[in-house]
């Protein structure tokens, strides 16, 4: 009787349902960069400590097949803000300083639709699609920003606007407030920290009405910083504290939200934009028991850390299996604000699943992977450059046993689709 009352309830927050009084629940977004499915204690990390996160599973809902847009940055970015395969975008690649070209208006993002809805939205971090003032996220849909326009491995852009009384003083990222630079380069030790207060206040601010908070950390992306806190007697941060001011940050976040009682009124939502920089060696991450990492089609580039929280909605230590992605997260949303979804997505609802719901599934027939691959259940077929491979990714995940040459109706099967796919202009 308990669960049942318990289940009624979490499927009347995550439908918008709250008896005859509307409810727009908040919505937090905290993103990573370049974090890898094996850098979290809860995803079986022995290198890095996580205890935030750690608890933030336990309360909630941890998903083990949860996939990014696309393994590169920019390309990730534009699925998760638009719910569409970054095929759809344009934006299929990683914008530079130098880049002209950015995400478009046309396109409905996750903070213009809520914003219809009457939300409060920041973005709050890296944001890395587009820096032209056309592109920005005041653009798109959010009421304020603060944070850098590209990658932290990048420096400044000749054509952003300068705050006044601001001279670049050498290279890195520049840190923005709205349109203009108010500092070059960005002091990156101490980005997590301003971002995570940053965070706090606009939460804060806004506790008496529905907000989006959209947190898309610098971090763990090389080159890898963190405040003096986190860092050991040699000054310099390691990996695991990166990861571990990001740990703190989180559980910051969800202080902030129970402190100004908004925890059975507020969805908050964890991952990455791609899989770990394994190139970068000791200042990348883990892809844990998955194949290869960023730039990968395999499962490295594009399973992700993925947990949602919201106390009393969301059960709480579940773990989901089913296949979910960021490009759910926009009609998931627009849905459960009650909001129009916009036509044409190729993100799917995912609200059954968060709600725990008993015997949901997947809305994915296929998922595609920008770059030739596309997973079916749990078959995935990868076009290498000179064969294709195919892997029960239930079984193997790791994606170590190429079944193709034995499954050959399997492959051609999963070929017709990956066609498909290519005939409407996918990569």
């Amino acid at each position: 009787m308990r669960r049942t009352a318990w289940l009624l309830a979490a499927l009347g927050f995550l439908t918008g349902a709250d008896g005859p009084r509307e409810e727009r629940p908040n919505f937090v977004v905290i993103f990573c960069d370049d974090l890898g499915y094996g850098d979290l204690g809860c995803y079986g990390s022995t290198a890095n400590r996580t205890p935030n996160l750690d608890r933030m599973a336990e309360e909630g809902m941890r998903f083990t097949s949860f996939y990014a847009g696309a393994s590169v940055c920019s390309a990730s970015r534009a699925a998760l803000m638009t719910g569409l395969y970054p095929k759809r975008t344009g934006i299929t690649g990683v914008l530079f300083p130098k880049s002209q070209n950015g995400l478009p208006v046309s396109f409905p993002t996750l903070p213009s639709v809520l914003k219809k809805r009457g939300y409060a939205t920041a973005c709050v971090g890296k944001w890395h699609l587009g820096h032209k003032p056309e592109f920005l996220p005041m653009a798109h849909g959010f009421d304020r920003y603060f944070g850098i326009p590209y990658s932290n491995d990048m420096d400044l852009a000749p054509d952003l606007k300068l705050a006044a009384g601001v001279e670049p003083k050498g290279k890195g990222p520049p840190l923005m407030r709205g349109g203009e630079v108010i500092e070059a380069p960005a002091d990156q030790d101490t980005l997590t920290k301003r971002y995570t207060e940053e965070a706090a206040k606009f939460i804060a601010e806004n506790r008496d009405r529905p907000f989006f908070l959209y947190l898309p950390h610098a971090m763990p992306h090389v080159p890898i910083h963190a405040s003096a806190e986190f860092r050991g007697p040699g000054g310099r941060a390691t990996y695991a504290q990166v990861v571990a001011e990001i740990d703190w940050s989180v559980g910051a976040v969800l202080k902030t939200i129970r402190d100004q009682g908004l925890a059975g009124k507020t969805l908050v939502f964890f991952s990455s934009d791609n899989g770990p920089w394994l190139a970068k060696k000791e200042a990348g991450g883990s892809a844990g028991p998955l194949r290869d990492g960023k730039f990968s089609v395999y499962e490295g580039g594009y399973r992700e850390p993925a947990i949602f929280w919201g106390p009393g909605r969301v059960p709480e230590g579940r773990v989901c299996g089913e296949v979910a992605a960021t490009i759910d997260i926009l009609p998931t949303f627009a849905a459960l604000a009650g909001a129009p979804v916009p036509a044409g997505l190729d993100g799917k609802d995912i609200r059954p699943l968060i709600a725990g719901q008993e015997g949901a599934k997947t809305p994915h027939a296929e998922y595609f992977y920008a770059g030739g691959a596309v997973r079916c259940g749990p078959w995935k077929i990868v076009r290498a450059k000179k064969a294709v491979e195919l892997f029960n990714l239930e079984k193997d995940p790791g994606e170590k046993e190429n079944l193709a040459e034995s499954m050959p109706d399997r492959v051609k099967e999963l070929a017709a689709l990956l066609d498909r796919y290519v005939k409407e202009g996918g990569k």
